[in-house]
């Protein structure tokens, strides 16, 4: 039987974010902005008030979901 807490005390390497990452980060960002810029402009007209995120807010929140699953592989 092993004993999980023999380890317990050991860290995860924590992986520096390199240039690959930013570059897909960035293409992420430019690709996004325009349909959520027209999705954003769509809600405002629907519902007559201004949603909680922006357009900007919601394709930053966006590529830093999407991005990492890219490299996750």
């Amino acid at each position: 039987m092993s004993d999980s807490a023999a380890n317990g005390n050991l860290h995860h390497a924590r992986r520096e974010k390199g240039a690959e990452y930013y570059v897909y980060f960035a293409l992420i960002v430019v690709l996004g902005l325009v349909p959520h810029m027209v999705g954003w402009l769509y809600q405002v007209i629907r519902h007559a008030k201004l949603p909680r995120l922006g357009p900007l807010a919601r394709v930053l929140k966006d590529a830093q979901a999407l991005t990492p699953m890219i490299f996750r592989g």
